[in-house]
């Protein structure tokens, strides 16, 4: 692959650090009051997704110059090379293809010359099948009862995507109760396996290589207590199923080699939830809908594949993500979905974006000299409204966030949809309008001047601050597979125009490493080589941790 310029040293960057400076000043309330047209022109719609992006600092200019600097950075070239099968993960070698995940069978992506498709649904159709014998009481413990249970060990993509699917979608659920593990906190796993019946309950062992640390412990304590409870050798190959590459291992762990589901090295974990490692969701939801779930994220893909870059959601999402990032220097990101199913989009979306782009290195080993992947954080309206958003409102500081409001609900409780609406869309006009401070004095006006003066300027908003709304019709397979799609091209587009390998973690790696040095040091006496902060904190769990028996 040939190396480019790098992005901020092309004219088009220094375009767009002008650009900020002349335009910092507008405030967003005077242009909707000079254009009654910006909703009109600055919203897409997708199979019932609705963006709306007119609540954000820029202008068509500002546009047209975000969209110059994607194609200085050659985007498209690199969407065609992501779409066939590239090897655009440079450090791993490695191809990027969760899309094709979500291609329909007879579709062709070579990877060495290889059609993996037909892999594809040969696992997905694998997985489905033994999620459906689950559902329909063919694949029974070992002891010939039902399976009610299903508990998901795992962790980061294999964790995080999963749960909040299954989260998400829980009016789609069947009759199989699902359950996560990911923490070896001891309370994680421990907590779940005191709630289920070991005679009832498969377990999921998530990872590609079955070697990895966290999973596997919390793979064997699992084991150790299925044993515990009277069960045989035999009988984990009833109870026990993996997700791996490595069959080798998941066999000698006692899992029936049948019953290990294919990984793909050219999906990441962050992007996974769409493979095999997507089998607990498809024990919650059933085969048609977690192929609906497919079709929606398949649906994104032809949209951010053929879109005009104008009217393409996950690139106008990027590229206005990236110019408050970059060029305003801000360094975060709100996530808001007012859904309780999606309370843990937020988490997802963490990963999703944070281990893609939170890097300062270029994709061929270069310093980026300037500000890259934002942090993702958020939490579930209305609640966050009583917490964090007295800063969003007053603070000092310009944080953009993304609204995800369905418009239907499968909870029909009186009014509450209604006013969960009404707060999420009232939020973000006031975020956008603010409040002057003649119009706090004006509500202010059956009080004396004294009262005014002292009260009115803390009732002030700057407002100014920008917002994205998603409007769904309501949290389906089919929608959330957009969403999710939408979010990882964003991330994409991103990645690719500051220069980055969006599709490596090595910062993940180097604490795992350290982790296995320091773990033996805390049961023995060896003497100890680290910092001197390090050392004193060893010495002190050494004399204050109690063994148990």
């Amino acid at each position: 692959m040939n190396r480019q310029c790098p992005i901020n040293q092309t004219a088009i960057w220094a375009q767009l650090h002008q650009h900020q400076r002349s335009t910092r000043f507008l405030h967003m309330r005077a242009l909707f009051e000079q254009d009654t047209q910006r909703f009109a022109r600055m919203h897409e719609k997708l199979n019932g997704l609705l963006l709306d992006y007119s609540k954000n600092r820029i202008t068509e200019d500002t546009l047209s110059l975000l969209i110059e600097l994607a194609q200085a950075a050659d985007l498209h070239s690199w969407m065609d090379k992501m779409r066939r099968g590239d090897k655009i993960n440079v450090s791993e070698d490695r191809a990027v293809l969760h899309t094709a995940l979500r291609l329909p069978e007879g579709a062709e992506v070579y990877v060495d010359g290889h059609n993996v498709v037909p892999d594809i649904h040969r696992e997905l159709n694998r997985a489905l099948a033994f999620a459906e014998s689950l559902h329909n009481g063919i694949h029974r413990g070992a002891h010939g009862e039902r399976i009610t249970d299903v508990v998901n060990i795992g962790i980061g993509g294999s964790h995080l995507g999963p749960q909040m699917v299954t989260l998400a979608l829980r009016p789609f659920h069947q009759n199989i109760n699902i359950h996560y593990v990911a923490n070896v906190d001891g309370a994680s796993l421990m907590r779940v396996l005191d709630h289920i019946n070991p005679a009832t309950t498969v377990f999921i062992v998530a990872s590609k290589s079955f070697t990895t640390p966290e999973t596997i412990l919390n793979a064997q304590t699992a084991r150790r207590w299925f044993l515990q409870k009277g069960f045989t050798e035999a009988d984990i190959a009833q109870h026990f199923v993996a997700i791996s590459s490595n069959v080798d291992k998941a066999q000698t762990f006692g899992i029936a080699p049948e019953n290990v589901f294919a990984m793909f090295n050219w999906v990441g974990g962050r992007y996974s939830v769409w493979s095999t490692i997507g089998l607990s969701v498809m024990c919650a939801i059933g085969t048609r809908h977690f192929r609906d779930f497919l079709a929606g994220g398949h649906a994104m893909d032809e949209h951010f594949f053929h879109a005009p870059l104008r009217h393409n959601m996950p690139v106008l999402m990027g590229l206005i993500g990236l110019w408050y990032n970059t060029f305003y220097a801000t360094t975060s990101q709100a996530i808001i979905p007012y859904d309780h199913g999606l309370r843990r989009l937020p988490a997802h979306l963490q990963q999703l974006d944070m281990e893609s782009n939170g890097k300062q290195t270029g994709r061929y080993g270069e310093h980026l000299d300037f500000d890259t992947g934002p942090v993702i954080w958020g939490e579930e309206g209305v609640n966050c409204q009583h917490a964090f958003f007295q800063l969003l409102h007053q603070g000092p500081r310009l944080i953009a966030a993304d609204f995800i409001v369905p418009m239907n609900s499968f909870y029909h409780v009186s009014e509450q949809h209604k006013v969960l609406v009404a707060n999420a869309l009232a939020q973000t006009e006031a975020l956008m309008r603010g409040k002057t401070l003649d119009e706090a004095y004006a509500e202010l006006a059956h009080l004396d001047n004294k009262q005014r003066d002292m009260l009115a300027p803390q009732k002030v908003f700057p407002g100014n601050q920008p917002s994205n709304t998603l409007l769904l019709d309501a949290v389906t397979p089919f929608n959330l597979g957009m969403l999710l799609a939408l979010y990882e091209h964003k991330v994409f587009v991103q990645g690719v125009i500051w220069g980055i390998n969006s599709f490596d973690q090595w910062g993940v790696e180097y604490g795992k490493v350290l982790a296995k040095k320091i773990e033996p040091q805390l049961s023995n006496t060896d003497p100890l080589a680290h910092d001197a902060s390090t050392n004193g904190l060893i010495d002190y769990f050494r004399e204050h941790h109690h063994e148990h028996a």
